[in-house]
């Protein structure tokens, strides 16, 4: 049964992985449903967080296959429960509905929405949470019209109180020890 998979990977960053990255996703006929790279908490380690829909089957061996590319340090998987995760998004408006009436204002408020910038022409407005509600606070303000919207992929961290990865460098590093 398919249900909804993080995959987090840890890498270096360098060039071409993310193609080397994607291309396993490709190979199992995989949709990537959203992905965001940048720095982790780890000096010099870059952190891709990719969202998915498959079976636990399928999801446990891609991350396999993804440990073995040279550049990949570690991979997880994690269901949405085990994680703690939001997305962003911008939206513009045109300034003359906020003018009009407080209509969209009071539905900027009730999503704990926030105006970034006012402008003559237009409004942009950010919202913070997952997609469901990013989508329906588009949904809210397209009544008015919404000529840009954007949504950023998703950004995620564990709940286990433990960095997984910072412990599996540790063991790494003593491994590396012991051989020289």
């Amino acid at each position: 049964m398919n249900q909804e998979f993080i995959i987090t990977i840890f890498s270096e960053n360098n060039i071409g992985l993310l193609n080397r990255i994607t291309i396993n996703f490709t190979r199992r006929k995989m949709n990537i449903e959203s992905l965001t790279v940048s720095q982790s908490a780890i000096s010099g380690i870059s952190k891709f967080i990719i969202v998915v829909n498959s079976t636990k089957e399928k999801v446990v061996r891609l991350v396999g296959q993804l440990e073995k590319i040279v550049d990949v340090l570690k991979a997880f998987y994690h269901t949405n429960d085990e994680m703690i995760y939001q997305e962003i998004a911008l939206y513009k408006v045109s300034t003359e509905y906020l003018f009009e009436s407080d209509e969209v204002e009071k539905i900027i408020r009730d999503y704990g929405a926030r105006i970034l910038e006012i402008t003559r022409e237009y409004i942009v407005v950010e919202k913070t949470g997952h997609k469901e509600e990013t989508q329906e606070l588009f949904e809210r303000l397209n009544q008015f019209g919404v000529p840009q919207f954007v949504r950023s992929g998703r950004i995620a961290i564990t709940r286990d109180p433990i960095e997984r990865l910072s412990e599996f460098l540790k063991e790494r590093d003593a491994l590396l020890s012991q051989m020289d």
